[in-house]
């Protein structure tokens, strides 16, 4: 896969809160995707407490059988601090070399993160999706912003997730009487197909398996490392 190159990464606090602002008015939040998607990512990050190295992990999934086609990994130095709500410019750099090993090319990607529920309305998928020119979905397990009424307990059950009078996101409960994800469109997806994808990819666990199994991935590299540096 290839990514467009439409900013620095370099940067200081004031100026990449500039460019999340001047790149949010490109995003589509419109279906631009196919409806028989065949191919579905998961895209995670890891790192340990002072530590500035940061692992990425990409998967692709069959979207029918949720089998793991492919994977591809990275571990690079952080190029930005941690500081909520521009976590992209510390993920996002690792993450697109991750991307860029895969063979494949995935039909949507879901990110361990926000989407536009964002307080710039430029959260993780949103940036990467948008970088990378794919449908992407952010499903979060905890709120970054906004507001919502809690869901029923049925899996399936979802509320508005709100923030200044309209709509930024899903609560979604993905399991009978487990805590509801968070999810919102990143790029090239509506509210409603955005939380569809999230339910056919969560049939097991809270968290979708292309996320989850990202996740499990890069956590797994993450302790080889740390083992063999010792």
């Amino acid at each position: 896969m290839k990514c467009k190159n439409l900013h620095p990464w370099d940067v200081d606090y004031r100026t990449a809160v500039a460019i999340q602002e001047k790149l949010r008015g490109k995003l589509t939040l419109k279906d631009r995707l196919r409806r028989d998607i065949r191919l579905v990512a998961g895209a995670d990050i890891s790192c340990s407490r002072g530590d500035d190295r940061v692992y990425a992990a990409v998967v692709i999934l069959d979207a029918g059988s949720l089998d793991v086609l492919e994977a591809a990994t990275y571990c690079g130095r952080a190029p930005f601090p941690y500081i909520p709500g521009l976590l992209s410019f510390r993920e996002g750099p690792p993450l697109l070399r991750a991307f860029e090993k895969l063979r494949r090319r995935p039909d949507v990607v879901l990110f361990d993160g926000q989407g536009i529920a964002h307080p710039r309305g430029f959260g993780l998928a949103a940036h990467m999706g948008l970088l990378l020119g794919v449908p992407a979905v952010g499903c979060a397990k905890t709120r970054l912003t906004g507001s919502f009424e809690e869901p029923g307990p049925s899996r399936g059950q979802s509320t508005a997730l709100m923030h200044e009078g309209r709509i930024i996101g899903s609560v979604v409960r993905t399991r009978d009487r487990v805590k509801p994800v968070f999810v919102s469109p990143g790029h090239r997806v509506g509210h409603e197909r955005a939380v569809d994808i999230v339910l056919r990819c969560s049939r097991r666990y809270r968290i979708p398996e292309p996320t989850r199994q990202a996740h499990i991935l890069v956590n797994k590299i993450r302790r080889q490392a740390i083992r063999d540096r010792h």
